[in-house]
């Protein structure tokens, strides 16, 4: 019985506990990431394309099947 009174009482700080460990992986993973991209030499940020299509332009079926347009 002294487990289902102790479950409640503690519940909150074993929640608290759990999301900081998810964030420090996290972070600890965003970093890995960071390092990994700047060892070679690339910025995270550099490494998206702007693959959108502009407004003015009219969306045909060759926009959008042919994989050497980019």
């Amino acid at each position: 019985m002294g487990i289902h009174y102790d479950y409640k009482s503690t519940r909150g700080a074993k929640a608290m506990e759990k999301q900081a460990k998810r964030e420090k992986k996290l972070a600890e993973k965003r970093a890995k990431k960071q390092a990994k991209a700047q060892e070679k030499g690339l910025d995270v940020k550099e490494k998206k394309e702007d693959k959108t299509i502009p407004l003015d332009t009219i969306i045909t079926l060759d926009h959008l099947t042919n994989p050497d347009k980019k």
